[in-house]
């Protein structure tokens, strides 16, 4: 047996002048006081906030520099992205440049400019020009004259849509072209208001302009190809307007402000068929590299969002167009730059808070050991005079030690005289109810005695006259009536029996039954109605049956007693099985409950306070000692069970056991 550590008592700790020196050991040393002084505090604050600013500078700079790097990747993806579309775009718009060109060389076309009065001419100029139209794809091509109106055209066939005597003499391809250059302008069909790229050549007559050739592009190639670019683009012509964007809220409308002047124009030469010219609907600034024409500039959010694109900041990337004066913007997102600078920020702030964090380790780590060297030098002296007082306390210990055992020894003692004293209980509470019960038992067995009596004295005269029949049969009804009387005494035999509380697999019916009998006589002289819903075979307890059958015989008894007095005398037995839970609410292993209820008075608030107490009655002097209850609630505890006592909501009294329910394994438990 382990012999716990006392607390030293106050002789046994040696003062520090008096009892030292007697037993020759030196003092401990003290540490001298130190004045209260704030200079730690705050130098640990300022340290505190030193360290907090080089987390936030390294967050900083991580996110600077992961936002440049990531900028640049980000450029040279749109650039390359940018280059190849193009040179989509001029594929699409150049590869038809030099027809108009070519338009001249045929003699139809020459043929219809010296002689336009001439309806077979047109017919064969405007054949030539629809075969050259289908052959090429495009929207149309058609010729005009030196005052401006279309002599022949490729769509001349198509009534309302035919261009032939439209007069273009406004638009700025057909001047350029009559000033003898070509031209090349993007512009809006006045008929039907259909986009297009116009290239116009001159048709010379020696050295003299005598008409022009032109040919109108569709874009509509340009529009299927913006996915390519993954980004929100635009084209811009040479007025800054926007001719075709993939967000379709950004056609025609101006890059930058337009002059007075500028404006008159562009009412004149209807490039846009009159349509109004807003401004572009994004706060854009852009800026021109006048060598390689590269076009750069950064959107910034935060103006109203009915636009999707103005919640956040945009990086523009741009190119001007070969030959064409025309300019492709791309808007690319950069919040997911700015999240992944952000994610490096702060792995760099972490980083250097982890770094911080070691050297703070490191230097306390330093500061402990000196502190432990410092201990263990203390210690060492502290340990000289210690041993000196481990003598005289281990005689000390020794004594507690002896006087420990013996009081153990005695406690053990004292508990097996409980428990003994606690099982003479149980069996003079049993012996108590079969003196209750004798009464009941005599008239019981008194009829078969009786009937045996006079049946062995029938079967003496039968055999002295030589009917054996007779004496068989008077016999064999003796022979019932023993059987009979067994069946009384069997139950009060076993119930009588002094056996050790050992739990095993119990039928709980079994037991209500086995007590319900020793009332039988009762139950039926006081008139009490019996509903017993305890069910052989469905509900059984872990427990001891001779334990748990003198438990039920005790709260019925009460029950009867409490409804000696009652008008309505109803005795309830139930028994089921109900999960129970353990602290943490989880479920655990069910438990069988058995409720015995009647209908008396009930108990008071007082009665059911002091229910449990030793010595504790209600009955009359001399019918009860007041350990019936508490007898039956150790019972119940010693198989981890319990008794319970309350009232009924319709009158009366409850009184509960519960009990473990015996598991499907006996064995294994």
């Amino acid at each position: 047996m382990s012999t716990p550590a006392l607390p030293l008592s106050p002789t046994d700790a040696a003062p520090p002048g008096g009892a030292a020196a007697e037993s020759g050991m030196a003092p401990l040393p003290t540490p001298a006081a130190s004045p209260s002084r704030p200079q730690p505090l705050v130098r640990r604050l300022a340290l505190g906030l030193a360290a907090l600013a080089v987390v936030a500078a390294c967050g900083s700079l991580g996110y600077l520099f992961s936002e440049r790097q990531a900028t640049a990747a980000l450029r040279v993806e749109a650039n390359y992205r940018l280059d190849l579309f193009a040179a989509a775009v001029e594929g699409i718009v150049k590869r038809l440049e030099h027809v108009p060109a070519t338009v001249q060389l045929n003699q139809d076309i020459q043929a219809l400019l010296r002689d336009p009065r001439r309806p077979q001419r047109v017919q064969e100029a405007n054949t030539y020009l629809r075969r050259l139209n289908a052959h090429l794809g495009s929207i149309s091509v058609f010729v005009l004259n030196e005052r401006g109106v279309v002599l022949a055209s490729s769509n001349a066939d198509q009534g309302d849509d035919s261009l032939v005597g439209e007069d273009l003499s406004f638009r700025p391809y057909f001047l350029d072209a009559l000033s003898g250059r070509v031209g090349r302008h993007f512009a809006i069909g006045v008929r039907h208001g259909e986009p297009g790229y116009f290239v116009s050549h001159p048709i010379r007559d020696g050295a003299r302009v005598i008409g022009v050739a032109a040919i109108k592009i569709g874009l509509q190639p340009v529009d299927q190809a913006w996915a390519m670019l993954g980004a929100p683009a635009l084209l811009a012509d040479l007025n800054q307007v926007v001719i075709l964007s993939s967000e379709p809220q950004w056609r025609y409308t101006a890059l930058a402000e337009l002059p007075v002047e500028r404006r008159v124009d562009l009412q004149l030469n209807r490039l846009y068929n009159g349509l109004r010219i807003p401004p572009f609907p994004l706060p854009v600034q852009l800026h021109v590299d006048e060598d390689s024409q590269v076009i750069e500039g950064v959107m910034r959010g935060g103006v109203p969002p009915r636009e999707r694109l103005q919640r956040h900041d945009m990086l523009l990337l741009g190119r001007t167009l070969d030959g064409m004066d025309w300019r492709l913007l791309t808007f690319t997102d950069l919040r997911g730059v700015r999240n992944q600078a952000l994610a490096h920020g702060m792995l760099s702030g972490l980083a250097a808070g982890f770094l911080l964090l070691l050297a703070l380790f490191l230097a306390q780590r330093r500061s402990i050991v000196r502190q432990r060297l410092e201990a263990q030098r203390m210690l060492e002296q502290a340990n000289a005079g210690l041993e000196q007082k481990v003598a005289r306390r281990t005689r000390a210990l020794s004594e507690t030690n002896a006087r420990l055992r013996r009081e153990v020894a005695e406690r053990e003692q004292a508990e097996q005289t409980l428990r003994a004293a606690q099982d003479e209980l149980v069996q003079a509470a049993k012996l108590a109810v079969l003196g209750q019960l004798a009464t009941g038992i005599t008239h019981e067995l008194t009829q078969p005695l009786g009937a045996i009596r006079t049946l062995s004295g029938n079967a003496e005269e039968f055999l002295r006259r030589g009917e054996l029949k007779a004496v068989a049969g008077n016999l064999g009804i003796v022979a019932r009536l023993v059987d009979q009387m067994g069946g009384i005494i069997q139950p009060l035999k076993a119930f009588a029996r002094k056996s050790q509380a050992t739990p095993v697999r119990c039928d709980v019916a079994h037991a209500a039954a086995s007590a319900l009998f020793l009332f039988e006589q009762r139950l039926r002289k006081e008139r009490v109605e019996l509903r017993n819903g305890c069910e052989a075979g469905r509900v059984f307890a872990w427990c001891d049956p001779n334990r748990l059958q003198q438990v039920l015989i005790n709260l019925i008894g009460n029950a009867l007693d409490a409804m000696r007095d009652a008008p309505a005398k109803v005795l309830t037995l139930r028994a089921d099985l109900e999960p129970a839970a353990d602290g943490d609410g989880a479920a655990a292993a069910p438990r069988v409950r058995i409720d015995v209820l009647d209908s008396g008075s009930g108990f008071s608030e007082q009665t059911l306070a002091r229910l449990f107490e030793p010595f504790f009655t209600t009955k009359a002097a001399g019918a009860g000692l007041g350990l019936g209850l508490v007898i039956s609630r150790d019972i119940v505890r010693d198989f981890r069970g319990e008794l319970e006592a309350a009232n009924r909501a319709e009158g009366g009294a409850r009184l509960t056991v519960r009990l473990p329910a015996a598991p499907d394994n006996p064995e294994a438990s």
